[in-house]
């Protein structure tokens, strides 16, 4: 098994199936060379296990490599602009791909031109990748480094800087700047800084942009980072919806590292860890934040869920957390209070008048079992007809009555409100 040495200095036996190292040797034998480039070369060097290979072929032909991968599965030529092979074996399948030139010629991030040359060396072939810590390649079998603009050094600073003049082609480097930031403890070179200034993000896709920003904020890393990378290229400017915390973006940033920290060990949901997410990226605006999400999703559930819940923390009164009825009242208007807590143990304790708030509204709405869902009424309008009432208006005031009485604590059960309705339909009153 091949090692290599992580920047920390200690040895690492990345997880390289047999299978890639087998064809890699016929590859060779061939007359070619094949590589491991990409993400999986950095995150090896950081002694991170990565199972995402990406596999470059230099000195062979497109029409020599395919019955050669043939002979070990199903070979598919899925991007034949692109001259990307897709080879599909039980349990695995892996893309090899030729080194090429990109040329931008259009509009958006299609409108490139594609030109493979299995004859470029490794270092024309990086030109076009984006960071030079994303242009380090590992030459198969014995993952030999190949590192022609200075990625482990890079690397080794945590700096990002871009490999050359293509980075401008595709504007969405800006953003992938401000994820890489956060996920690798990263800073922007001055230059690299410089560069994004110039670019604008009007072409991209509202998917694009949803893709980097969930990154961003979902990924393990130091969104703070990430927050710094994009003050730095000035994307609050592009992005005015985004605001700083109580004045402060160095508040926003602790909010967003607390938010890390947290989201991985409260039991979220993926939904529900989206939603904290972005809630704590917009918790300094929690008027824009729907015109923000409109911009860069689609995602129904942000939508609904985000700007309801910056709301009811931005007006949020300590004293709530003596307050049952009011606190099960905002239950039912959040369907549950679980984000709302994890969003108050995120903001600096001294944004509330009791230091202790955090804590004690947890404990209360933990105390009501309010944290994962909200109450729901004992009445409904099965129950009601069940008692002889029909259905209409005044069921529908009914059912509301006594789920207000139940919030207030007054109705404590489902035989306490069946009690209440039989008193209220025989009157011909609600109370």
């Amino acid at each position: 098994m091949a090692r290599i040495q992580t920047l920390a200095g200690e040895w690492f036996e990345p997880e390289l199936p047999g299978r890639l190292l087998k064809i890699a040797g016929d590859i060779r034998d061939a007359g070619g060379r094949a590589f491991l480039v990409g993400g999986w070369v950095r995150d090896a060097l950081l002694g991170k296990p990565c199972r995402d290979y990406d596999i470059e072929v230099y000195d062979m032909a497109q029409d020599a490599l395919v019955p050669l991968l043939s002979k070990y599965g199903r070979t598919n030529l899925v991007g034949k602009a692109f001259g990307v092979i897709h080879l599909a074996m039980k349990g695995l399948s892996l893309d090899f791909s030729f080194p090429r030139t990109e040329s931008k010629v259009g509009y958006g991030h299609r409108g490139f031109v594609v030109h493979t040359d299995e004859k470029l060396s490794f270092k024309e072939a990086a030109l076009r990748r984006d960071f030079t810590i994303n242009a380090m390649g590992m030459e198969l079998p014995e993952l030999t480094l190949c590192d022609p603009y200075n990625g482990i050094g890079d690397l080794k600073a945590r700096v990002l800087r871009h490999v050359g003049p293509a980075f401008a082609e595709d504007s969405l480097r800006i953003l992938r700047g401000v994820q890489f930031a956060s996920r690798f403890g990263c800073t922007l070179a001055p230059e690299t800084v410089e560069l994004c200034r110039t670019l604008s993000l009007d072409d991209l896709s509202v998917e694009r942009l949803f893709e980097e920003f969930k990154k961003w904020l979902l990924k393990p890393g130091k969104p703070s980072l990430g927050l710094r990378a994009f003050l730095d290229i000035k994307l609050d400017e592009y992005f005015p919806e985004i605001r700083p915390f109580d004045g402060s973006w160095e508040k926003l940033g602790g909010i967003l590292d607390n938010m890390a920290e947290l989201r991985d060990c409260s039991g979220l949901t993926e939904a529900q860890a989206m939603e904290f997410a972005f809630a704590a990226l917009l918790c300094g605006c929690a008027e824009t934040s729907l015109k923000f999400l409109e911009r860069i999703t689609n995602e129904v559930h942000l939508l609904k869920v985000v700007p309801p819940l910056l709301q009811a923390f931005r007006n949020l009164d300590p004293a709530i957390a003596g307050d049952i009825p009011a606190l099960r009242r905002l239950a039912v208007k959040l369907d549950g209070l679980k984000l709302l807590c994890l969003l108050v143990r995120c903001a600096p304790r001294e944004f509330f008048s009791k230091a202790d708030f955090s804590e004690s509204l947890w404990d209360a709405a933990s105390a009501q079992d309010l944290l994962e869902s909200a109450p729901q009424p004992y009445l409904m309008g099965k129950k009601l007809m069940e008692l002889g009432m029909k259905p209409g208006k005044r069921m529908g005031e009914i059912i509301k009555e006594s789920f207000e009485l139940q919030l207030d604590g007054k109705i404590a059960s489902v035989e306490e409100a069946a009690e209440w309705a039989r008193a209220a339909i025989s009157s011909g009153t609600c109370r």
